[in-house]
C-alpha cells in the first residue's frame, strides 16, 4: 500500500561500484536505515546487462543508466511507499547521467549527475545545455560533480 506524505526525503551516494555482493547488501541495509523516499546512487560501476543487480527489497522503481564497461553508471531509486509516475527519462549511454521527469504529489525533476574525472565542470555544464528543456524550477539536481562548486559558478557566469 502506497503512502503519501507532505515531504519526500532524498539521499544521494556515491558508492563507489556494486559489482560484490556485499557492497550491495551494505547499501541495501543503509537505505533501509535511512529510509528515504528517492534514494540516487553514483558510480555503480555495473553494465548495461547488470541492472537486476540493484533489486533492493520494497524499491522496485528503479531507473539506471549504465555504460558498456564497469565504470561511472547512475541509478534513481524510488520508495514503493509513495507513489510516483515517471512521465519521461533521459539517459545517456555513458552511465553519467539520468533525468527522470514524473509527479511525486505535484510535478518534479530528479537530475543524477556523476561527473567525469577529466573535464568535469565542460561536461556537467554540457549536460545542463542539452536538458534545459526539461529543467525548470521543479527540479533537483544530484550527484557526484567531481569538482569544486565555486568552478561549477565560474561555467555559469560564461
Amino acid at each position: 500500500m502506497a503512502v503519501s506524505n507532505s515531504h519526500i526525503t532524498i539521499l544521494t551516494l556515491n558508492v563507489n561500484g556494486l559489482n560484490a555482493p556485499i557492497k550491495r547488501q551494505r547499501l541495501a541495509n543503509w537505505i533501509k536505515i535511512q529510509n528515504p523516499s528517492v534514494c540516487c546512487i553514483q558510480e555503480t560501476h555495473l553494465k548495461c546487462k547488470d541492472t537486476k543487480r540493484l533489486k533492493i527489497k520494497g524499491w522496485r522503481k528503479i531507473y539506471q543508466a549504465n555504460g558498456e564497461q564497469k565504470k561511472a553508471g547512475v541509478a534513481i531509486l524510488i520508495s514503493d511507499k509513495i507513489v510516483f509516475k515517471a512521465t519521461k527519462i533521459k539517459r545517456d549511454k555513458e552511465g553519467h547521467y539520468i533525468m527522470l521527469k514524473g509527479s511525486i504529489q505535484e510535478e518534479l525533476t530528479i537530475l543524477n549527475i556523476y561527473g567525469p574525472n577529466a573535464g568535469a565542470p565542460r561536461y556537467i555544464r554540457q549536460v545542463l545545455n542539452d536538458l534545459q528543456r526539461d529543467l525548470d524550477s521543479h527540479t533537483i539536481i544530484v550527484g557526484d560533480f567531481n569538482t569544486p562548486l565555486s568552478i561549477l559558478m565560474t561555467y555559469r557566469r560564461t
